[in-house]
């Protein structure tokens, strides 16, 4: 294989990965927000 193909494959797998991590980042961030305001609405 040659290099700018490795690098290519390289940059292309760290896109899909950073960009699967933000969707589950942003989840997650959104489960956390729910939570906290059902825990607000059970404090009123």
């Amino acid at each position: 294989m040659s290099f700018l193909r490795i690098f290519t494959l390289t940059i292309v797998a760290g896109c899909l990965l950073s960009i699967a991590g933000c969707n589950t980042i942003e989840g997650m961030g959104k489960d956390i927000q729910k939570a906290g305001e059902k825990i607000e609405d059970a404090a009123d």
